[in-house]
């Protein structure tokens, strides 16, 4: 058997405006087309009774036209969930390397998100210094926007 890695998820409170903010500040595009799904088939494989979820999928920057994707949908009767943490057992956060790290942050608090800490140099022995910062899309998922230099 042959596995490949699909895409990644994000359920979303309003997917436009979510997936607005990835294009805004990452350079994500979309895929087309956008998707309005529900009916038994959507009910068997998510097993939510009643799903019916819109959304789309954006090509992740950095990985060519076939690269990743990353998929945000909203349900129709979403649950509400947890405050995210850096610390939470589960999905933790989604990492851009981006070539300045603080021109970045700025980026993603002009478009609507939040500063979950501070930017920091982590020297990470045999690799180099991790220039690192996490912060939060509007709807309070993690993003870690990082970017790499030699160790001196």
């Amino acid at each position: 058997m042959s596995i490949k890695f699909g895409h990644i998820n994000i359920i979303a409170a309003d997917w436009r405006r979510l997936s607005h903010f990835y294009q805004t500040v990452f350079g994500c595009t979309p895929v087309p087309p956008q998707r309005k799904l529900f009916g038994a088939e959507l009910e068997g494989g998510t097993g939510v009774p009643g799903a019916y979820i819109e959304g789309e999928h954006l090509r992740l920057p950095g990985l060519g036209d076939t690269g990743l994707t990353l998929e945000i949908y909203s349900y129709r009767d979403p649950l509400d969930r947890p405050q995210p943490a850096p610390n939470r057992i589960g999905f933790g956060h989604l990492a851009f390397e981006v070539p300045d790290v603080t021109a970045c942050l700025a980026q993603v608090l002009a478009a609507g998100g939040s500063a979950r800490g501070k930017v920091v140099a982590l020297p990470v022995a045999n690799k180099g210094i991790s220039n690192f910062v996490y912060a939060a899309d509007p709807e309070g998922n993690i993003i870690e926007l990082q970017a790499w230099s030699d160790l001196v």
